[in-house]
């Protein structure tokens, strides 16, 4: 059963257990699942001591392969949702012995096409034996191109060594990212190949493990050595790894629980995290792992709820698209915006003189009134009067307007002008201009009074997301998106400057402790100052709380960018324009060159910031 339930998330989140080898597939299942309470087992497929070239000698080639059970032994759906493969962990393909070579290679294209035919959501890859794993990655490389919806989850170690780490026995590997960046691009940055972490007893920086929060990381394998002991007796694990387990939680990514039994539990008592029933009141023999399990449904339980912001945002982590339908049900942008009108009729009109001046107010871009309405509660807030001219020239909204203006009784207050607003000959100056002429990145429709910034992240999904159009154009593409499942690699810079024709030179350092990283390409943000001290943004350092109004903008990288260990990286953004319309262009120069994309504006798919007569 699933760990729980956390108010606001409509995801539930699994717990399974390594395995080992069991060729009594349905006892395997009720041991762990029924009277466990794990959702799944990650089960070996093959029996260990299988060789192909001994099977052959000692049968001619004809025997049936020694796999755990038929097909038949599980239903299809207990097959699908209950058991995640494990090839096995013998097998070196990049072995200088070539029978074991040649072995492994057999044995893992077997157990793949057993798992396929199974229908198995999932296949656990060992671990690379070494750091050369290219004949490894040939022979997975080669399955994906045949492969159904099947993931392959690569087993990595979640290991940095210089960074104190004790649990170091991986042929003297210093960074495993560095690993798994290598076997994934031999694969060609398959989308169907993906990581199962190790969680160890100690764990890298927190620069280092921000980076897998970018990769297509779908289970976390924490042995049972990694965990400590309470006062009571119980398992538990330390303020940084739960920490790390909340964010994968956070990022759907499933816990699997691996080992023996290390903790020696006090006789007579239950788990004080126990979220199961307990069989061993029915004089059944408990389970060695459920302490464990019951502790990590411990730690999902006690998560906070989810915020509203949140849960309105999750259908949206992570699609490249432009949410715009969002704009006039944020309540909180109107308010900063209320706040900003009042202080500037306050700072314009003092107290003793507010019955007798009339504020001249034009909202620019009124849509379907939100802006009109909050101009009309600072009057009234603040005590003073105003004349307001709301310019919309989109005639469908125009008609909203005027059926608000009559509902609420402003029509002595407000004038509709359905007009374009650069074409529109006003009739008197105005005292205050109020426009929500912003973007994801500030200036998508040309808006002066911002700040943009841009950060350099890893964003595998996002990438193989662009990658799935198979063309240039969507590489050049600047999308909209709510970055969730990425990596921010460094402090935001600002690119601003003072004219519509834009360029601007960025250098990224990269932390030391982060280690190696592979840009995928550049997140923007804004920071926008409506009044005064009254702002706008979605900068995340300084983002305006509760506010979805507005997700970061991504641009992507055709080629990704690997960025050693504490070196920098280089970019270069132009904002352009031509007679009818405004793009950008973008490219990296260190530590490698990238080509410059969307040059003149070439690959525009109408986004926003593309035409000068675009519109809301």
């Amino acid at each position: 059963m699933p760990l729980g339930e956390r108010s606001g998330d409509k995801e539930s989140r699994y717990c399974g257990v390594e395995t080992e080898f069991n060729d009594d597939m349905p006892q395997l299942l009720s041991h762990n699942l029924a009277s466990a309470g794990f959702d799944f087992v990650v089960a070996t497929l093959m029996d260990p001591a299988y060789r192909p070239s001994l099977m052959q000698k000692d049968s001619g080639g004809s025997g049936a392969l020694p796999f755990a059970g038929s097909d038949l032994v599980l239903s299809p759906s207990q097959w699908s949702s209950h058991v995640v493969g494990k090839i096995s962990s013998w097998i070196d393909l990049d072995s200088d012995d070539e029978i074991l070579r040649m072995d492994s290679e057999t044995t893992l294209k077997q157990e793949i096409a057993w798992a396929s035919h199974l229908s198995l959501q999932a296949c656990l890859l060992p671990t690379p034996k070494g750091t050369s794993c290219a004949n490894y990655a040939r022979c997975v490389n080669q399955i994906l191109q045949g492969l159904n919806n099947m993931q392959l989850w690569l087993r990595i170690p979640l290991l940095k060594t210089d960074d104190d780490s004790m649990d170091v026995d991986s042929n003297n590997l210093v960074d495993s990212w560095e690993l798994w960046n290598s076997f994934r691009m031999l694969c060609e940055h398959h989308s169907q190949l993906s990581i199962a972490l190790d969680v160890l007893s100690s764990l890298p920086s927190a620069n280092s493990l921000g980076r897998w929060f970018g990769e297509s990381v779908r289970a976390a394998i924490i042995n049972t050595d990694s965990f400590l002991t309470n006062a009571r007796g119980y398992p538990c694990l330390s303020k940084r790894h739960q920490k790390l387990i909340t964010g994968f939680f956070n990022h759907a990514i499933q816990i699997v629980i691996s080992g023996k039994q290390v903790h020696s539990l006090p006789k007579g008592t239950t788990d004080l995290a126990s979220n199961h029933n307990d069989s061993s009141s029915d004089g059944v023999q408990r389970h060695p792992l459920r302490p464990y399990l019951d502790y990590v449904g411990y730690l999902y339980q006690r998560m906070d709820p989810l915020p509203e912001q949140e849960r309105f945002e999750l259908g949206y982590r992570d699609f490249l698209q432009s949410p715009l339908q969002t704009f006039e049900k944020d309540a909180v942008k109107y308010i900063q915006y209320q706040r900003a009108i009042c202080k500037a009729l306050q700072d314009r009109v003092p107290d003793e003189k507010a019955s007798m001046i009339t504020t001249v107010l034009m909202v620019v871009g009124a849509g379907r009134g939100p802006l009109v309405r909050a101009s009309l509660q600072a009057a009234e807030e603040t005590g003073r009067k105003l004349k307001v001219f709301a310019v919309e020239k989109n005639p469908n909204a125009v008609v909203t307007l005027h059926s608000l203006v009559k509902i609420e009784g402003w029509e002595n207050i407000v004038t509709i002008i359905s007009c374009d607003m650069r074409h529109w000959d006003a009739p008197e100056k105005a005292d205050i201009l109020v426009s929500e002429l912003l973007g994801s990145f500030g200036d998508n429709e040309l808006s002066p009074e911002y700040t943009s910034f841009i950060q350099p992240v890893t964003a595998s999904k996002l990438y193989n997301d662009v990658k799935l159009h198979k063309d240039v154009v969507h590489f050049e593409t600047a999308y909209v998106v709510k970055l969730h499942n990425v990596a921010r690699l460094a402090p935001t810079q600002p690119p601003t400057m003072k004219s519509n024709q834009r360029y601007k030179k960025l250098q990224f350092e990269i932390p030391s402790d982060t280690g190696s990283a592979m840009v995928h390409g550049f997140a923007g943000y804004f920071d926008a100052t409506l009044y005064k001290d009254v702002h706008l943004g979605i900068e995340p350092s300084t983002a305006t709380p509760n506010m979805f109004s507005w997700f970061a903008i991504f641009f992507p990288l055709r080629t990704p960018v690997f960025v050693c260990a504490g070196s920098s990286l280089e970019v270069h953004f132009w904002r352009c324009c031509g007679p009818t319309k405004v793009w950008y262009e973008w490219g990296v120069t260190s530590p490698c060159l990238s080509p410059i994309h969307n040059s003149n504006g070439r690959s525009l798919l109408g986004w926003a910031v593309g035409f000068l007569d675009s519109t809301y």
